[in-house]
């Protein structure tokens, strides 16, 4: 499919508009719409069960929403339409990568090959489907050399350079938590989806797991869209949070605007439609307070 004519503002990077996904009687995501700027840090939070993983999956192709529209918008000015793209055209045309809850890297390679693996279309293409690739001459050479530079460049900015020879599954969780982000910024993302990213980690590790992905944001205006368990990672990095809840959005604003929303408090403490005016009433006589 080709890139549809833009009608969105050129700081509008995703836009999710009235997405429903239902398997058989479930209607695990209903009437659901946001936005993702170009260059913030945009989370999907919830408590358990909300839909937040359908919505990823969504995103990047793993299932076709029953109803709705996905769009992105590159910096070329290209959209795409991403619900009707095949889930290999996302992250090579669309420019969308993404991370799994479960780590998947590849064990038995090294550090440094899992970050080559990442790049193997554009090696293939610079190979020319040929053997040029196994003998290593003409533009193969100058691409896998350009490889590897990328590669270490990922490498050094996750704080994994002293372990590029090593198995990637010699390394501590935390680092393998990084190595897959840095994997998938070795594919030129416009948008980078990270599942539960600081799943896991200690203190220490989340604070290099921010530490990476503010660098990111920084230093290449990847957009990051991220589901999080993790507050402290959440209010610490993102621009912009949006809440779940039965698969229908309940909260949408700043991490500030979303931390003191009566409808997310009720939700993480697990209260009843009924109590959420007295929540509101409490809220609202603490904030009083501390005025």
């Amino acid at each position: 499919m080709s890139p549809v004519t833009n009608t969105m503002s050129s700081d509008t990077l995703l836009r999710v508009e009235h997405l429903s996904m239902k398997f058989g009687g479930l209607m695990a995501i209903n009437d659901f719409s946001f936005e993702a700027k170009r260059g913030d840090i945009t989370a999907l939070i919830g408590p358990n069960g909300a839909g937040k993983t359908t919505v990823f999956n969504c995103i990047t192709g793993f299932y076709k929403p029953t109803m709705g529209m996905i769009t992105l918008n590159q910096r070329s000015g290209k959209q795409y339409l991403l619900e009707r793209l095949p889930d290999f055209r996302i992250t090579k045309e669309a420019k969308v990568a993404r991370t799994f809850q479960n780590i998947r890297l590849f064990s038995g390679l090294t550090v440094l090959e899992n970050l080559l693996v990442a790049q193997h279309n554009k090696l293939m293409q610079a190979s020319g489907y040929t053997i040029l690739g196994l003998i290593g001459i003409g533009p193969y050479r100058r691409e896998a050399a350009a490889a590897v530079e990328l590669a270490r460049h990922w490498l050094e900015k996750a704080d994994l350079i002293e372990r590029a020879d090593d198995p990637a599954g010699d390394l501590p969780y935390g680092a393998q938590r990084r190595l897959e982000i840095a994997r998938a910024m070795c594919t030129g993302p416009e948008l980078l989806c990270l599942d539960e990213p600081a799943a896991g980690l200690n203190p220490r590790e989340s604070a290099k797991l921010n530490e990476l992905l503010q660098g990111i944001r920084a230093d290449t205006g990847t957009s990051i869209l991220l589901i999080e368990h993790d507050m402290s990672v959440v209010m610490e990095i993102s621009d912009h949070v949006v809440v779940l809840e039965y698969g229908q959005k309940i909260s949408d604003g700043t991490p500030d605007h979303v931390k003191h929303d009566p409808k997310v408090i009720a939700a993480y403490l697990g209260v009843e439609d009924e109590e959420v005016e007295e929540v509101i009433a409490t809220v609202e006589q603490l904030e009083g307070g501390a005025n």
